[in-house]
Parts: structure tokens; sequence; C-alpha cells
């Protein structure tokens, strides 16, 4: 009882870090993606390692989706759940909501990606005092290399299952947010960490896993971590769940736009949100020192990101000010987004940089 009453104290505590946020789009498309292929889950790598679903991403120079096969990674953080990416219909064209980590699952769409995501929530695990316990009811986990297992049975794991791919629309899946998703999308939430965005990368790259290539049935449709898109990591679908419909000519504009007033991901310093703080887990040392060193990294990382703000929001006031010419203000803001990108990434790297110092700390 003393244990909980302390996560649920620090929980509290962490709270004002917390800041609601808009579900983030990046793309849109005109046509709807595949059906998911039929494929199996590769067994845990290691005790820590979350699932990720594959799923249909979009290629605007090739104008075609391609299969960014399922995976096993770290949790970026003790505590953090993934909700997975999700299309849906909405104004007469399919559009593509981010993925991220957070201290809950989030809405994804009621798509049945399988392996403990079977349309709301995750049944695949939790986390208990630090430590991710596995559901051996769903999840495919080796006992002999990982002893954090639990068996439960999902009642929602139904015998047929839906293999579409996206919310609403015309054979879509009809499927509306629970309150308790609702919620989620105004707690903090932490993109996809740098394996993640690696594997979609080598994803993308990869020609086979093209919807046009594979007729829906990628060779590649899981690995066992991210980026390992060959050998014995990587598992091939057994199927295509229906038949592969291509998509209709290529149009001269091409076939995705942003909608209004949204941008693919951030790009200046002002739209950036203040990095995660999730609630404290664990009593151990390890455990505390960790914490300490989060909430350093984070607290400096959200004054990086007000001091470039501030300092970006100058820049635009001299410009307006002294009226400078279009090419000069293009110029200002490709040297801002530049920046911007720059220091996104150097704290993506700081806290994988934080987590593995941490993991080197747990023992085995």
């Amino acid at each position: 009882m003393r244990q909980v009453l302390r996560i649920a104290l620090l929980v509290l505590v962490a709270l004002p870090l917390f800041r609601p946020v808009a579900a983030q789009v990046s793309i849109t498309v005109t046509f709807a993606p595949p059906a998911l292929p039929i494929y199996e889950q590769p067994p845990c790598p290691d005790e820590g390692f979350l699932w990720i679903p594959g799923y249909w991403a979009w290629d605007s120079d090739d104008y075609d989706y391609y299969w960014v096969p399922g995976t096993w990674v770290p949790a970026p953080a003790p505590g953090l759940l993934w909700t997975p990416p999700w299309w849906g219909w909405d104004g007469g064209l399919f559009v593509f909501h981010e993925g991220f980590w957070a201290i809950d699952v989030g809405f994804y769409g009621g798509i049945v990606y399988g392996f403990g995501y079977f349309g709301h929530g995750f049944e695949g695990g939790r986390w208990e005092n630090g430590h991710f316990f596995y559901n051996r009811a769903v999840m495919n986990v080796n006992v002999v290399n990982i002893h954090n297992v639990y068996n439960q049975t999902v009642v929602n794991n139904v015998t047929v299952v839906n293999h579409v791919s996206y919310n609403g629309g015309e054979g879509g899946i009809q499927e509306r947010p629970t309150l308790r998703e609702l919620a989620v999308e105004h707690q903090r939430h932490l993109p996809p960490v740098p394996a993640q965005m690696q594997h979609v990368q080598r994803a993308r790259s990869n020609p086979q896993l093209r919807a046009s290539a594979n007729q829906g049935k990628p060779p590649v449709a899981a690995t066992v971590r991210p980026g390992q898109l060959r050998g014995h990591g990587a598992v091939p679908a057994r199927a295509a769940s229906v038949p592969y419909h291509p998509p209709p000519s290529r149009p001269a504009t091409g076939g995705t736009k942003a909608l209004p007033g949204q941008n693919p991901s951030p790009t200046l310093a002002r739209e950036l949100r203040p990095h995660l703080a999730p609630p404290a887990q664990g009593n151990t040392a390890a455990d505390l020192t960790y914490q300490r060193e989060q909430q350093k990294l984070i607290e400096e990382q959200n004054n990086e990101h007000l001091k470039l703000q501030r300092q970006q929001e100058r820049e635009d006031q001299q410009a307006a000010a002294q009226e400078w010419n279009q090419q000069r203000r293009q110029q200002m803001e490709q040297r801002q987004q530049h920046q911007t990108q720059q220091m996104e990434q150097r704290h993506a790297q700081q806290l994988q940089q934080l987590i593995t110092r941490q993991n080197a700390r747990r023992p085995h």
C-alpha cells in the first residue's frame, strides 16, 4: 500500500510538466492504404523491449504505400507505452496520425494490429515498479530469457480479425475514441525514438516493401530489432489478408497535401512541445539516480527550447520592422528550421544516451 501511495504522489508531482497537445497529422492521401498483412510476431529480444506493430506508411516521391515492419524497441523510459500510428478518413482524404509514447495508450483508430493491440488499449503487458511484465497469452516471449511474464486471456481477441488498416469512410473501421483515450490526447507525448525513425527510413528505402512491389504481402513483415530487415531476425508475411488493389495513376501534382493549419512536424521552436517527464517508478538507487538525471536533462532541454524560441521571435520582429523581402525571409526561415531540427536531434540523442546508461545500471 505504501508503494502504491508513493507512486501516486510522484505522478501528481509530475503532472504539472504535462501539457495538452493536439493530435499530430503528418500527411494526407487520396486513396486508402492496403489491408494489414498476416504475419507472426518474432520473439522479444530482451526485457524492457515493447512491441511496435507494423503499419503502412506513405512515400510521396514514389506515390506508393510502403510497409514499416513491426519490431521490438526499448521503451524510452519506465512507465511509457506506445500508441501506434493510424490512418483515418476525413473530408475526402486519408489522414495519417503519428504514433507516440505516453503513460497510457491513446486512440489508434480502432485498428486491430494484433499482438496486444486489438482496437482499444493494449493487452500485451503492463509496467510494475519500473519493470515491464509481458502477457504470454498474446506476446511471443521466451521465458528462459525473460522472467517478467503472466498469462491473461484477452476477451476481445476475436476469432475473425479485421485487417482493415484505416478508420472511417467506406469499408473503414467505425470506431470512436473512448473517454480514457481522449484524456491521453491531453497528456504529454514523446515522439518516436531515433531507433524507430531509422527503422522507418530503412523500410522506405527498401523497394520490396512498397505495396506495388509486394502486392500487400511484404517480404519482411516484422523484425526482432529495428532496422534488421534481413537474416534470422526478419519475419516474412504469411499472406496478404485481402487481394491487393493498385492505386490510381499518379497525378501531376503529387498525391499528398498538408491540411490547413497543420504542419507535418515541428519546424520552428515555437511549435515544439516541452519534453516529457514520465512519472517516477522504482525505488532502487539506480532508479532514483536515473530520475534525478532525467529531470535535470528535461529542464535543460526545455530551457534551450525557450531560448531558441525567443531568439527566433526577435528575428521575426526584426524582419517585420525592416520589411525584409521574400527571399531574405525565406533564408531566415530555412535557417530557423535547420536550427530547430538540429536541436531536436541533439535532444533525442541525449535522451537515448541517458536511457542506455540506465539500462547498463539495471541488473539482468
